[in-house]
């Protein structure tokens, strides 16, 4: 018999291990097309066939992928990567499989296209400018007025978004995604928006049904590092319908519904305000939270609709789950990190995970690349999943050396 396999194009240090397991489950075996499989640790590690492809080029992943239906029965194509996500979507158009429409992937993605057409569906959002070089960065946070969000127009996991809060930070910010210490895949396109103040949620969906609004906390500005999220936010009923209503609408306007999005909001004195979709699940450690709170498994539900098979978004149970993020508060070389055994010990912990080890280098970049690990937790009552996590997470405890200044 031909074995079925589930083509996954890229990865992720988040949800790529989660993708190759819940595949497994499903009785499919999973191979990965990357430009560097070395990156994928949980490749090597889960002995996962993994072939290197330029995974920028379209023909030579459909050469690859007509390749491998030669010898396999592809069941399906898909990534847990959004900037690969359109791509995802021209192979399965090409192959005939279940998958996005690239051309809403392609729109989202671009952060101004997106604003552009949320605007034109009269949806709330942050005012905003785009820019191409200093002068029109300075310009345009003059028109909206300081203190701006200044971003690039492609990207993910926070990485180049700033709060600047007065000419200097956004000088400096300007010359950090201009002066050629940023990588741009593309001519710089900077986004440079109103500062939206309010607390933060976030939606994750799949297909056009909602399946759960949760609540975070960044650490301290000038940078949007995630710090706390939980699920279910504490919202009224009213709250809930509100948010939920604006995330239909930003399907409706980018043309998605097929598969999963996430939303963020912030709840500004005008209400739910959105900051950005996200044509894609919404990574660690939101699927794990949803699992705990709702027992639904997002991302076996996703791969189940990319192979054609029927999914089951039905609700098991109703608990509040919570992740704390663990963050550096200085650079340095990482001494020692304990406590996580001890923190997995303690009853309502679902999760402990540290992603670094002693002698790390440590080097923080104002994204979530400076996470170090996180604690995830859950019970049936709110208060109590806060008090679990917090009493894991005292447990845990790290040590960084400071770098030697030029000259020790």
């Amino acid at each position: 018999m031909t074995r079925r396999v589930l083509i996954l194009v890229e990865g992720t240090r988040g949800n790529g291990l989660p993708y190759v397991e819940a595949a497994h489950r499903l009785g499919l075996n999973p191979i990965s097309l990357s430009a560097d499989p070395a990156q994928y640790n949980y490749l090597a590690a889960e002995n996962i066939e993994a072939i290197r492809v330029d995974t920028n080029n379209l023909d030579a992943l459909i050469h690859e992928c007509s390749r491998l239906r030669s010898t396999y029965d592809i069941a399906g194509i898909t990534s847990a990567k959004e900037s690969f996500y359109a791509t995802v979507g021209k192979l399965c158009r090409h192959f005939d499989l279940p998958g996005p429409n690239p051309e809403s992937i392609e729109q989202c993605c671009d952060k101004f296209t997106q604003r552009q057409l949320l605007a034109e569906a009269g949806i709330p959002i942050p005012a905003y400018r785009l820019a191409a070089n200093v002068t029109e960065v300075e310009s345009c946070a003059a028109e909206i007025g300081l203190p701006v969000i200044v971003k690039p127009a492609l990207g993910s996991g926070s990485i180049g978004v700033r709060l600047c809060r007065d000419v200097e930070e956004l000088a400096d910010h300007t010359t950090y995604l201009l002066g050629g210490q940023h990588k741009w895949p593309s001519s710089p396109r900077v986004l440079v928006e109103e500062f939206a103040q309010g607390p933060y949620y976030w939606a994750d969906i799949m297909g056009d049904q909602i399946i759960g609004i949760g609540n975070g906390e960044d650490v301290p500005p000038p940078h949007f590092v995630g710090g706390e999220y939980t699920i279910p936010a504490q919202l009224t009923d009213d709250e809930h319908d509100r948010i939920a209503d604006v995330s239909l609408s930003c399907l409706r306007a980018l043309g998605l519904g097929w598969g999963p999005t996430g939303i963020e909001f912030r709840w500004t004195k005008h209400g739910p305000v959105v900051i950005e979709v996200n044509p894609r699940l919404h990574g660690t450690p939101a699927p794990q939270l949803i699992q705990l709170a709702y027992g639904i498994d997002l991302i076996t539900e996703h791969i189940k609709l990319a192979i054609g098979d029927e999914w089951d978004l039905r609700r098991r149970h109703s608990h509040t789950a919570a992740a704390r993020i663990l963050v550096p508060d200085r650079d340095g070389t990482l001494d020692w990190i304990d406590g996580n055994s001890q923190a997995a010990a303690v009853p309502g912990v679902a999760e402990v995970k540290l992603y670094v080890g002693p002698k790390t280098p440590i080097v923080r970049q104002g994204d979530n690349r400076d996470w170090i690990g996180h604690v995830i937790a859950a019970s049936p009552s709110s208060a109590r999943t806060e008090a679990i996590l917090q009493q894991a997470v005292d447990l845990i405890g790290w040590s960084i050396i400071p770098f030697p200044t030029p000259g020790e």
